[in-house]
């Protein structure tokens, strides 16, 4: 959608900017603008961490059960092989 942009229209965009804000509020806007993205990257990255914490504590509960399964059916296996107990 935008990829036709060339150097003339960009150009015509800045000029009407220029015109619509003015020389001293395009530095406070861009330092707004850099700001807000700033703050978005943080919370975008914290939240991908959040997640991958609860991802890798579920897998490491998963894994867990896993293994107090197999011990369970291990020790079942051991008690059958054995015989019946008085």
């Amino acid at each position: 959608m935008f990829g036709n942009l060339g150097f003339p229209e960009l150009l015509i965009i800045m000029v009407v900017v220029l015109l619509l804000f003015g020389a001293k509020r395009i530095p406070e806007i861009a330092g707004s603008m850099g700001k807000g993205i700033k703050e978005f990257r943080k919370n975008i990255n914290e939240a991908t961490r959040d997640i991958t914490s609860e991802t890798q504590q579920t897998i490491d509960t998963d894994t867990q059960t896993r293994l107090t399964a197999a011990e369970l059916e291990k020790g079942t296996s051991t008690e059958q092989a054995r015989g019946p107990s008085r």
